[in-house]
């Protein structure tokens, strides 16, 4: 790290979890972000600020005016801008030294299955479950951490899915793709703006700690957040040996 570097990450050299050691994997790490919204805002903003070297960000949307109640990593002179550009000068801004990759472009399975190999860290900051399943299985073929998390209303959940760890359930344990789970909305539900700000850090955080090696992460346990009362609640949860995604008998990839 040159002298620049040891200044503007000296907060994080002086904790003894992370250090110089670890500071330098974040530098060294690669962070694949699918979504650019109300989570991507946060967790892209706190990746770039962190040091991670680089950030890939795919988002195949653009600035709208309704997105600036919560979107924080937008502003209103980018109305109309693709919201992968957008998210890549703000982190620019604030720090110049972060190579950020974006990607206006809706990742099919095809184009994840490239993005996930090359990624050290995936965060999936999407809206719909098709997204999520395809970023899960891609994750579980190519054996990468997969931080997921979800906002509605005032309702929000996280996890991590890490299939390094033999215990560690995939996200279709959970949400089983073969499931008719009711396809939900901000731009019809609704969303309390602060709580995707909540996740969206706390996603961040999950990823800087696996990049940095510190830490138990959220594997194996899904945090829902009451935004209303401002209570959480966790529930443990535990690989299914008949998953077609992460089981032991699941087909083979590709």
């Amino acid at each position: 790290m040159n002298d620049d570097q040891l200044l503007r990450y000296s907060r994080h050299i002086l904790l003894d979890e992370i250090g110089i050691e670890g500071q330098q994997r974040l530098l060294d790490g690669h962070a694949l972000v699918i979504g650019a919204g109300g989570l991507g805002s946060p967790a892209l903003l706190y990746l770039g600020t962190a040091g991670v070297g680089t950030i890939t960000v795919a988002d195949h949307d653009t600035v709208d005016l309704t997105n600036l109640q919560r979107q924080i990593v937008h502003d209103m002179a980018r109305i109309g801008m693709p919201k992968a550009e957008s998210a890549a000068r703000s982190i620019a801004a604030i720090n110049p030294a972060a190579r950020v990759r974006a990607l206006t472009e809706r990742a099919d399975a095809a184009r994840l299955d490239a993005l996930v190999r090359e990624a050290d860290v995936v965060l999936d900051c999407s809206d719909n479950f098709a997204t999520r399943h395809a970023v899960n299985r891609a994750c579980a073929v190519h054996r990468k951490p997969l931080v997921a998390g979800a906002a509605i209303r005032f309702d929000g959940q996280i996890s991590v899915y890490d299939v390094r760890d033999a215990a560690s359930p995939c996200y279709a344990c959970l949400f089983p793709e073969d499931s008719a789970f009711e396809e939900v909305r901000c731009s019809t539900m609704g969303v309390f703006a602060p709580l995707v700000g909540i996740i969206g850090s706390m996603q961040a955080a999950e990823a800087l700690k696996l990049l940095a090696g510190i830490g138990p992460t959220l594997a194996g346990r899904l945090q829902m957040l009451d935004g209303r009362a401002m209570e959480w609640t966790e529930i443990r949860l535990a690989r299914r040996a008949d998953c077609p995604v992460c089981g032991p008998h699941r087909g083979p990839a590709g």
